[in-house]
């Protein structure tokens, strides 16, 4: 039980880590050049770029958070009081895809970015 329970806090981590990330992004984007901060060439442009990009993915990972971690707990749940290689595998896995929607974020950020400001980082819309 105990391996469980460490187990579950584990898969836990990616979750919470991109909802207080998230949350904190969105309510007030770090300041650009900070060590932390979503960086690609588009979104580094000018403030308004760097602050709209920190919102927009703020926004994801906080929802993207939360589902994937109701999503590891039930299928935590579904490893509960099974032997440790199915918890340590089913908890590995889980990690694993969690990885997905972290990443996967960056797509429609750099596509919001694109349909915002043109290449210079000046304001289409």
């Amino acid at each position: 039980m105990l391996f469980w329970i460490f187990m579950t806090a584990m898969a836990a981590l990616t979750p919470l880590t991109m909802v207080l990330l998230g949350a904190r992004f969105e309510k007030k984007p770090p300041k650009r050049n900070s060590i932390i901060g979503y960086k690609t060439a588009m979104s580094s442009k000018n403030d308004d770029t760097w602050d709209f990009a920190q919102r927009f993915i703020g926004r994801l990972w906080r929802i993207w958070g939360l589902v994937t971690l109701f999503i590891s707990l039930l299928v935590m749940l579904l490893v509960l009081n099974r032997d440790m290689p199915t918890v340590g595998y089913g908890a590995l896995i889980l990690i694993c895809v969690q990885l997905f929607p972290l990443i996967g974020c960056i797509f429609p950020t750099e596509r919001a970015l694109k349909e915002t400001f043109d290449r210079f980082g000046q304001r289409i819309r």
